[in-house]
């Protein structure tokens, strides 16, 4: 049985969020991968990358696996239409998902709810907003929520749903042939971690709201 497996994209939205969960899941035997945004058509990512042929929101029926990766401006994707089709998609799915800040739209969406959930460190705290419970795992599972961490994250957390639909093994194997073996060069990836000097670069790039 073919396993369905929905992304939702909107304008500005960062493409390594979608990017890397796509390449895991598009070699997940016997799933299709399908691409939607509200208005559908042409889609440009915040870096100006452009996606052609994107299907539209509401056209999709259903779907196994709903993903919904991050991005900075989110106005587009938390309108009621974009919130009902999500809802209405989420209801079906066997595993409700989101990478990096993708997880506030799940939370606008009223699909977080007293969950655990991940979220960039940065953005984190706002999931209170949404009465979700802010996790700083990598990934963060709770029911059939799943949700991974900022942007590189995307790759472990695909990695994970991929084990949860098709076994360890499978998830393995895929793991091997796209070589995933992260050896970065710097210990800079988490706050815990970053050098102070490194902090203080990024709350003056973001304009004082790092934490």
């Amino acid at each position: 049985m073919m396993t369905e497996i929905v992304f939702i994209l909107y304008p500005d939205f960062t493409q390594l969020d979608f990017a890397s969960p796509y390449e895991v899941f598009c070699r997940l035997p016997g799933a299709r991968v399908r691409i939607a945004s509200p208005d559908g058509g042409d889609l440009r990512t915040e870096h100006g990358l452009t996606f052609r042929g994107v299907e539209r929101l509401s056209d999709i029926d259903r779907c196994d696996l709903l993903c919904i990766p991050g991005g900075l401006d989110q106005s587009r994707i938390t309108q009621p239409d974009a919130l009902d089709d999500i809802r209405r998609l989420a209801a079906g799915a066997t595993y409700v998902t989101s990478v990096c800040n993708g997880s506030l739209v799940l939370g606008a969406a009223g699909l977080l709810h007293g969950k655990r959930s991940a979220c960039h460190w940065a953005m984190r705290d706002r999931l209170a907003e949404h009465g979700a419970i802010p996790d700083p795992a990598r990934i963060v599972r709770d029911g059939n929520v799943i949700t991974g961490g900022g942007v590189t994250a995307g790759i472990d957390f695909a990695l994970v749903c991929a084990a949860a639909i098709a076994g360890d093994v499978a998830a393995q194997l895929i793991q091997l042939t796209i070589e995933y073996a992260p050896e970065p060069p710097f210990h800079a990836g988490r706050p815990e971690t970053a050098p102070p000097e490194v902090m203080a670069a990024f709350a003056r790039l973001a304009g004082g709201s790092a934490a």
